[in-house]
């Protein structure tokens, strides 16, 4: 993700506000939320690596719309289509290493596995950042020219994927079929509800940190390059604790590891509006660092009480979830950051986040120790 350092500085640079950059974010999300439970449903009936190439193909197009256009609509097309692209990406692709590890009945290892993966894919977005800040120093559009030919890349690797037989088909394909799954996991299944609920929130609040962080460096006169290798260094963060995230929830324990995530990134926000220098950046190193521990790990509570014909559909509504909460919040922050200053803002929306994982985190918690004891 070469574009994801120097992506609010490029919309700075074309003359957007801040409430236009956010705006153009939340459509993003909200073609997620559109497209995310039918994609995800999809991959469940038509299978997780048909998907994968059709989020692929779009993956690239949208890149290419960055790199040949200009102006807020023809960038909020490229986000439309990026946005659609994800959606066929998102729970297909955890889904189709769950259904894999399962195949050899090694699902225990998934968050182990799925650490892997995103450190992987956090150490390739930490060599992006310097690679993006560099390129975004000599012109601001040339991430995105390169971002184009990484995202083609996805594109015979998809190709290139065995699906595993599963053990469980599903119904006759369907909008009510659709429908029951979303009922199911969001009304009737109360362990897997909670899962979603919380599990999305938190998601929220990475999300957003992401973002804004960009804006604070500027802020404080950190240069694209500056940004770029601060990105990279956060992604290291992230790449190497989710790497051995699976040993920590094991030593920590679920309920304290669920703690303590959830006091790090809610507090991080507050404590970083009460900050106006460089000393904001061990606060985010130490909210990677609870963030490389919660994405794995979160992700594999609701695998493990998923069934397999339609874990990617659960899965793609904790995607549609999140994206939903951003959706609302993303131009309330565009608000805040345009007629109020960064650490006002800042302290609103880790207010905001405290109180939404302040009302979640009590019945999550019981989900689990039902989990456990069941």
């Amino acid at each position: 993700m070469l574009t994801m350092p120097i992506l609010m500085l490029f919309y700075k640079d074309m003359g957007f506000t801040d409430r236009e950059s956010f705006q153009l974010k939340a459509f993003y999300s909200i073609a997620i939320v559109i497209f995310e439970i039918p994609s995800g449903y999809l991959a469940d009936v038509l299978g997780r690596r048909k998907t994968l190439i059709i989020g692929s193909v779009l993956g690239t197009l949208g890149f290419l719309v960055y790199s040949t256009t200009s102006g807020f609509y023809w960038f909020l097309v490229a986000e439309l289509i990026l946005g659609v692209g994800q959606s066929f990406v998102s729970g297909a692709d955890s889904a189709i290493m769950y259904d894999s590890l399962k195949h050899m009945r090694r699902e225990n290892e998934y968050v182990k596995y799925e650490g892997r993966n995103f450190t992987v894919g956090n150490y390739s977005e930490a060599l992006a950042g310097l690679l993006g800040g560099t390129l975004a120093a000599i012109n601001i559009r040339y991430p995105f020219m390169f971002q184009t030919a990484i995202a083609f890349m996805a594109v015979p690797a998809s190709i290139m994927l065995v699906e595993p037989m599963r053990s469980v088909r599903s119904r006759k394909p369907g909008l009510k079929d659709i429908l029951n799954v979303v009922w199911y996991a969001t009304v009737k299944n109360a362990k897997l509800r909670y899962n979603l609920v919380y599990s999305s929130i938190l998601g929220t609040a990475t999300l957003t940190m992401a973002w804004m962080y960009q804006l604070y460096l500027n802020d404080i006169g950190f240069t694209e390059y500056a940004i770029g290798a601060t990105h990279t260094v956060l992604n290291l963060i992230v790449g190497t604790t989710t790497l051995f995230a699976y040993k920590i929830e094991a030593r920590l324990k679920p309920k304290m590891t669920i703690w303590l995530t959830s006091i790090i990134i809610t507090g991080s926000y507050i404590i970083s509006g009460f900050v106006d220098s460089a000393w904001i950046l061990p606060i985010l190193a130490i909210f990677y660092f609870s963030r490389g521990i919660a994405t794995p790990v979160l992700k594999d509570y609701i695998n493990r009480i998923t069934s397999d014909n339609m874990r990617a559909t659960v899965l793609s509504i904790r995607s549609l979830i999140i994206r939903a909460f951003f959706a609302v919040i993303a131009p309330f922050v565009g608000y805040l950051s345009d007629h109020y200053t960064r650490a006002y803002s800042l302290k609103v929306i880790g207010i905001v986040f405290t109180v939404l994982v302040g009302s979640s985190i009590f019945l999550f918690l019981r989900s689990i120790v039902q989990g456990e004891e069941s």
